[in-house]
C-alpha cells in the first residue's frame, strides 16, 4: 500500500494548513474523512490516525487547527507542545487538570524549561476556545467537498479526539451536508447546537473519564429529545484518550473494538 502525504493550504484566502493522505494509485475521488487533533495539534498520532484511514480508502484530511497563514504562535510551535504533552505524559492522570499538583512537577524542572512548559499548559489547558476553531473545520469541509481533486463531490465525515470530538459535533451542528460526525471522548454540544445536527453521531468513551460520563446522560437524553441519531459506547477500565497509543493512558482492547466499529459507521454512513 503506498500512500501520498502532503501539507495542504486552504479558506477563503489560503490562511488555514492541513495535512492530506489519501491511497497514491487511487485518481478519482474519494469520501473524505476530517481528523480533528486533540490539543497536541496535528502531532505524529494525528498524522498517524490520517495515514490509517487513507489505507482503508478515504481521503483524509487532519487541519492544523493552531496554524494561521502558515504559523503557529509560539507557545503552540509543535515543539513547545511535545515539550508540555511529555510533562504531563510523566505525571499520574488525576494530575494533569489539578495545579497544584502539577505545579509541584513544573517546580522540579529546569527553569528555562518550567517556563516553557507552564506557558504552553497555560494556553492549552485554559486558553482554548471550540469557537475560535469552527470556521477552520468548516471551510476544511468545504474545501474537501467542492475543491480538492482528490474527494471533490463526495461526502464528507469527521472524526475527532478530545478537543477534536468536541469539535466534531459542533461541525454536525454547522454543516448541513456533513455525512456523519464521531466524537473521541469529546465535550458534547450544548442543546442548542444539538437542535441543528443533521447527520448520525457515534460516541466512544472511556468509563474512567469521569468528567464526560458524568455528562454522557445529558448528552443522551438531549440528542433523543431532539430526535438525532446517536450510537455511543463505553469501555470498561479505559481512560481518557484511550486511542492514542503513545500515551500512558491508551487501552488496546478499547482502541481496537472503536476503531473497528468507526470504520463499520463510516462505511455505513459515505456510501
Amino acid at each position: 500500500m503506498t500512500l501520498h502525504e502532503e501539507w495542504i493550504r486552504y479558506g477563503s484566502k489560503n490562511e488555514f494548513t492541513g495535512y492530506a493522505a489519501r491511497l497514491a494509485n487511487v485518481k478519482e475521488p474519494m469520501p473524505a474523512v476530517i481528523v480533528i487533533q486533540e490539543i497536541w495539534g496535528v502531532d505524529d498520532h494525528i498524522q498517524d490516525v490520517t495515514r490509517r484511514l487513507a489505507g482503508a480508502g478515504y481521503t483524509a484530511f487532519a487541519p492544523d487547527l493552531f496554524s494561521l497563514d502558515g504559523s503557529h504562535p509560539d507557545p503552540l510551535r509543535p515543539e513547545r507542545v511535545e515539550l508540555a504533552k511529555s510533562f504531563l505524559n510523566s505525571l499520574p492522570p488525576a494530575a494533569w487538570r489539578n495545579p497544584v499538583e502539577r505545579d509541584e512537577a513544573l517546580n522540579l524542572l529546569p527553569p528555562e524549561e518550567r517556563l516553557l512548559v507552564a506557558e504552553t499548559l497555560g494556553v492549552l489547558l485554559g486558553g482554548l476556545n471550540t469557537d475560535n476553531f469552527i470556521g477552520n473545520i468548516v471551510a476544511a469541509a468545504a474545501f474537501l467537498r467542492n475543491e480538492y481533486a482528490y474527494s471533490k463531490g463526495q461526502g464528507v465525515a469527521s472524526v475527532g479526539f478530545c478537543l477534536g470530538g468536541a469539535l466534531s459535533g459542533l461541525l454536525a451542528s454547522q454543516d448541513p451536508q456533513l455525512k456523519s460526525a464521531v466524537i473521541y471522548y469529546g465535550n458534547a454540544p450544548s442543546a442548542e447546537r444539538i437542535a441543528t445536527i443533521a447527520c448520525p453521531v457515534l460516541g466512544f468513551y472511556g468509563e474512567l473519564d469521569k468528567r464526560l460520563i458524568d455528562g454522557l446522560p445529558s448528552f443522551v437524553e438531549n440528542m433523543k429529545e431532539a430526535d438525532k441519531s446517536l450510537e455511543y459506547y463505553v469501555y470498561p477500565n479505559a481512560q481518557h484518550a484511550f486511542f492514542n497509543d503513545t500515551r500512558p493512558s491508551y487501552h488496546n482492547a478499547a482502541s481496537r473494538i472503536s476503531y473497528t466499529r468507526l470504520l463499520s459507521f463510516l462505511n455505513e454512513t459515505l456510501q
